[in-house]
């Protein structure tokens, strides 16, 4: 048989094929390959987080009944046909979203046995429903479905050539670029589409792809930067406020701290329903320092005021600067020697009373020494000294209630800081456990 007339005899076989070609897909099978070995070369998101733009190599495999040839008479097992001159099935993926933008292709191969081998490009935009309750630690669990369009399983049978191990293997070792997302496992499984209107059903076939987000980018540019911000907070504590302006300070980091987080907003994603756990850590450092903010404000308040505030209240002498001062560690050391201090000036008071302020007893003695003439300028002198000792008196009086005032306000500071500290550990240990715990039950899920 010479080669004409074997190209003849196929030709006219395709033509007769292609005449009854619904009718051959009736009776046949198709086998189905989805190989990935070109994915991830450039999977990126296409919108922040809601899709995702991938690069991939479609491979179907059928057979066509009826059509054979003798490869040594011919010369060749295989041949190219242009699309056009065959059928072509109809499989679509169900989450595209967009066009197929890959290079366009336009013969496929026949072998001698009938199998007709169709590899195509593709590079699919498709949606992914994603949980980015922990992000930037998440894990995501994307699904491609690939469908027949309009034929039932009746007409049209869908496999896999390989198993998905192999083509996980053969995706990891090609892919060229490491971008933000990192494929760590691949699942598949063959399902069903019933439609119950017609009493029949679709062949399904559903890859999984898990991916990882490459968390590093998030963590120097967002996290990092955060935790330096709130630890300078935490160290202006040490300022003494009655010599800095330690709220300026304050106000300067909020405002550098808002710019940062809206210099970033970019890398953060399109929340929907669930709020991711870093945009409550940005909120929590943002309350924090608010609150430091108005902490200093009220210090300030009560060290710059105290000579104006009349004497504190017996309560909270006894629970501030007795109590809480022991508490935080700011009892005042030489409390014995101010006692002593305080004494020695009243005993001094009493003193000058008793001895310059008493009229009675300095007449007493003029009377006795029969001085008559010194007894007006010792009258005016006592009216004199006694106005000196109540001015003395309300200065001391005044000094002692304005330092009560100023012990407190170290007091209170001192207390707001170790409460801060306390609060913004167990607030990050907590926001941080959670990240942890989410992390592990995602990977536990997919």
């Amino acid at each position: 048989m010479s080669t004409d007339h074997c190209l003849t005899e196929i030709k006219s076989m395709v033509v007769t094929l292609c005449s009854f070609q619904v009718i051959s897909m009736a009776h046949g099978f198709f086998y189905f390959y989805k190989c990935l070995n070109n994915l991830l070369k450039n999977i990126k998101s296409s919108v922040p987080v809601a899709g995702f733009a991938d690069f991939q190599s479609l491979s179907f495999f059928w057979n066509i009944e009826g059509l054979s040839w003798d490869p040594v008479e011919c010369g060749t097992d295989r041949i190219s046909l242009p699309r056009q001159s065959l059928w072509m099935p109809d499989v679509v993926i169900n989450e595209f979203m967009d066009e197929n933008r890959a290079p366009d292709t336009y013969y496929l191969y026949v072998t001698n046995t009938g199998i007709a081998m169709d590899d195509l490009p593709i590079r699919v935009t498709s949606s992914c429903n994603l949980n980015i309750y922990t992000f930037p630690f998440d894990i995501q669990n994307c699904t491609f479905t690939f469908n027949s369009y309009k034929l039932y399983v009746e007409d049209i049978h869908m496999f896999f050539a390989e198993p998905v191990d192999i083509t996980l293997r053969n995706s990891l070792d090609v892919m060229t670029t490491k971008g933000e997302w990192e494929l760590i496992n691949m699942l598949s499984e063959k399902n069903v589409l019933p439609v119950e209107s017609m009493n029949t059903s679709f062949d399904l076939l559903i890859y999984h792809i898990i991916l990882r987000r490459r968390p590093t980018m998030y963590i120097v540019n967002l996290l990092i930067p955060s935790c330096f911000l709130i630890g300078v907070d935490l160290f202006s504590f040490l300022l003494p406020p009655q010599n800095m302006d330690r709220s300026a300070f304050k106000m300067t980091l909020i405002l550098g701290y808002t710019v940062f987080l809206l210099l970033m907003n970019d890398l953060l994603p399109a929340t929907g329903n669930t709020l991711p756990l870093i945009n409550a850590f940005f909120s929590l450092c943002l309350a924090m320092m608010v609150g430091s903010l108005l902490e200093t404000i009220l210090i300030t308040n009560i060290l710059c005021g105290s000579s104006r505030y009349p004497p504190l209240p017996q309560w909270v002498k006894v629970l501030f600067l007795n109590y809480i001062a022991r508490l935080v560690c700011l009892s005042k050391s030489d409390q014995n020697c101010d006692l002593q201090g305080e004494s020695n000036h009243r005993k001094l008071h009493e003193l000058i009373k008793t001895v310059l302020c008493n009229p009675a007893k300095i007449l007493e003695s003029e009377a006795i020494h029969k001085i008559p003439p010194t007894l007006q300028e010792l009258k005016k002198i006592s009216r004199d000294l006694q106005s000196i000792v109540q001015q003395v008196e309300k200065h001391f009086s005044s000094d002692q209630s304005e330092e009560e005032w100023v012990h407190l306000g170290h007091v209170i500071d001192r207390l707001l800081f170790i409460l801060y500290v306390v609060f913004l550990s167990v607030s990050f240990i907590t926001i941080f456990v959670y990240w942890f715990y989410w992390y592990n039950v995602t990977a536990s899920l997919v």
